[in-house]
């Protein structure tokens, strides 16, 4: 039997079946190694926020606006350069405006055009040409690829571009090209995106930022405990789909579900209004409404909020129960009332109950879902698991997603790393078997796949159990808290019971030795890597960096979700990752995409400098450069081989 070695030169060489096609693929390879890294665009918690994502997507945390400063610098006022940047941002929309009040539109063209091919070309200036013919669109690649190029053999170059332009104009062909050109230096200005977690939950289209990363050209995403949510309720995990019926009822979204999904809620809805007609619901209020939706709807919220809360305490309580190794007890706590009086005990202490309402709940018997509740909830699972877009979102999620990433010497996860008191690695044991740090990271990544693919059917069913621990165990690195104090914010009023108190990974992010110990986990080298981390909202107006342990540690959650922003008076943090450095992005509320568009209103950033390189870092230093280096190296040997005759020629 031939080696291992000779087997997959043989297979190289039907990649590079010629001593001249293996050697000018080395070239090329060389070459990439020496052209600038691309720019990481890191985003998390979107929440569903879909106008401020798809704008911030838009404009790359200011990344165009920079491109159009480097550009034009001085020769352009702030309100030319901003009218240009809304161009590129929306196009379409920008020119129907324009059109309105404009008189002379031949010549709005020719501006426009020769300055968004201007932005194209430095933004093209750091690809080889062969990466962008690729990110070309098809109907304008050729006649892009000439402008953006430049031609060396011809004499009247002015000439030359300029009767190229002169001839869109002419054949009508100009705001499609515009579109066109404004789409490519969207998509060149940014080379990677990360989502470091949190799609999904409480705003209203994170089925339409699915949407867009479906097709979005180069993504990672590290999975946050409300995206394993929905991964688990896709997966027809009970607990995983009440809670986010739940949430989404919660915050007045269950269009999400009927409109965005196709999931029929109509089951629960005619079972939520009997069960509950003269209930007030009092305690159900929904979080973030306007004045716009009537009262019966609003009625019908309150009741099917209500409705799926009491089936998800009942489906929880039997998960507990299941589980002992899960160590979740004291999150059962429809046994701890009183149905009598009222109360409930909680470590010892007895407190009043705000809702004594359940008209399904036996008090000899609480976790056992009723007739009507079983029916409801397994017409919901079919729903779920029947549903299309979801599954093709959550292969998405699978696809793209992990708990974690090591990239380019940065360690992302959502979360936290869960630690002892002491600042050491906190041991958890799941089905028999104790792991920590990197390795209970590992182990959950392939329980939850287990979840969606594996043949043996506990195996399965643990992997959905897992999702739900992943939401709200202590012991999980994407929840990072003692408790998940859900039934405590509805039923009691008392608010030393809604504290969750966090992980002590979190007072501990400025102990340079702990967060030593983290990047040795992962395998990085603390004089040298980044912690990028999500989850919790940073109060800027309280004065809190976002930037920790003397910025080795960036946390980015700075608040897209609107239900945070009074919280922590801003709308989310960025980074970009270029190879100048490391740049932290401020934003401010994003007021709307018709303000964007009309008034010209980008998101007002503020940008922080983490660190600025002294020399500029090169693909070479990425990841990619290594796996690109060691393509060479094969290619090297393919090449020996071919000239020692140990490999032949194929043509």
């Amino acid at each position: 039997m031939k080696n291992l070695e000779t087997r997959y030169l043989e297979r190289l060489s039907d990649l590079y079946p010629t001593i001249a096609e293996a050697s000018t693929e080395i070239i090329n390879l060389q070459a990439i190694l020496n052209l600038p890294k691309g720019t990481e665009h890191f985003i998390t918690d979107v929440h569903g926020e879909y106008e401020a994502f798809a704008h911030v997507l838009k404009n790359g945390s200011g990344s165009v606006r920079r491109k159009i400063d480097e550009v034009f610098g001085n020769t352009l006022s702030s309100k030319e350069k901003r009218s240009l940047a809304t161009l590129i941002y929306y196009p379409k929309e920008k020119m129907e405006i324009v059109k309105k009040n404009e008189d002379n539109m031949e010549d709005w063209y020719k501006v426009n055009l020769y300055r968004l091919i201007e932005v194209s070309k430095r933004a093209a200036s750091k690809y080889t040409r062969s990466k962008v013919r690729k990110a070309l669109p098809k109907d304008f690649a050729y006649v892009i690829e000439e402008l953006i190029t430049e031609k060396a053999e011809v004499n009247d170059k002015e000439s030359y571009y300029n009767e190229i332009i002169m001839t869109i104009i002419r054949i009508g062909r100009a705001e499609g090209f515009i579109a066109a050109i404004s789409s490519l230096i969207q998509r060149l200005v940014v080379d990677h995106l990360h989502i470091v977690g949190d799609i999904y939950d409480r705003g209203p289209g994170p089925h339409i930022i699915m949407d867009k990363l479906m097709n979005y050209h180069s993504l990672d995403i590290q999975w946050g405990n409300h995206d394993v949510l929905w991964m688990g309720a896709a997966a027809g995990q009970w607990g995983c789909i009440a809670n986010a019926i739940r949430i989404c009822a919660r915050y007045g979204n269950l269009d999400i579900l009927e409109d965005g999904y196709g999931i029929n809620l109509l089951p629960l809805a005619s079972f939520a209004i009997r069960m509950y007609e003269t209930d007030p619901c009092t305690c159900f209020a929904l979080k973030g409404q306007d004045d716009t939706i009537s009262r019966a709807e609003m009625e019908m919220n309150l009741r099917i909020h209500k409705a799926i809360s009491v089936i998800q305490f009942k489906v929880e309580g039997q998960i507990v129960r299941r589980h002992k190794d899960f160590h979740m007890e004291d999150r059962g706590m429809l046994h701890r009332i009183d149905y009598e009086k009222g109360t409930i005990t909680l470590d010892g202490k007895e407190y009043q109950m705000l809702d004594m309402n359940f008209p399904t709940i036996d008090p000899k018997d609480p976790y056992a879902l009723s007739g009507e509740e079983e029916e409801v909830m397994e017409r919901l699972e079919r729903a779920f698991t029947g549903c299309e877009k979801l599954q093709e979102h959550m292969r998405l999620l699978l696809r793209k997603g992990n708990l974690y990433k090591v990239h380019n010497n940065n360690l992302l996860y959502h979360g936290c790393v869960p630690l002892n008191e002491d600042g050491s690695l906190r041991e958890v044991t799941l089905f028999g078997h104790t792991f920590r740090g990197r390795s209970l990271y590992d182990a959950l990544d392939r329980y939850v796949r287990k979840g969606f693919f594996s043949l043996d059917e506990q195996e399965r069913e643990n992997g959905k159990d897992i999702m739900w621990y992943i939401w709200l165990s202590p012991d999980s690195p994407l929840f990072g808290k003692d408790k998940m104090a859900t039934f405590e914010r509805y039923f009691l009023a008392e608010k030393e019971t809604h504290v969750e108190k966090k992980n002590p990974y979190y007072k501990l992010l400025e102990d340079e030795e702990v967060i030593d110990q983290v990047m040795r986990e992962f395998g990085l080298p603390p004089e040298s890597a980044y912690i990028v981390n999500g989850h919790v909202p940073v109060k800027s107006k309280n004065g809190e960096n976002p930037v920790k342990c003397n910025g080795r540690v960036m946390v980015i959650d700075g608040g897209f979700s609107k239900a945070y922003q009074k919280e922590t008076g801003i709308a989310g943090y960025t980074l970009i990752y270029n190879s100048y450095g490391l740049r932290l992005v401020a934003h401010e509320p994003f007021e709307s995409t018709e303000g964007a568009i009309q008034r010209e209103s980008d998101i007002h950033s503020e940008s922080v400098i983490i660190k600025r390189v002294m020399e500029r870092r090169l693909v070479g230093d990425t990841d990619a450069g290594k796996e690109l280096r060691e393509r060479i190296t094969d290619l090297e040997v393919l090449l020996a081989a071919y000239r020692s005759g140990e490999i032949k020629e194929k043509r």
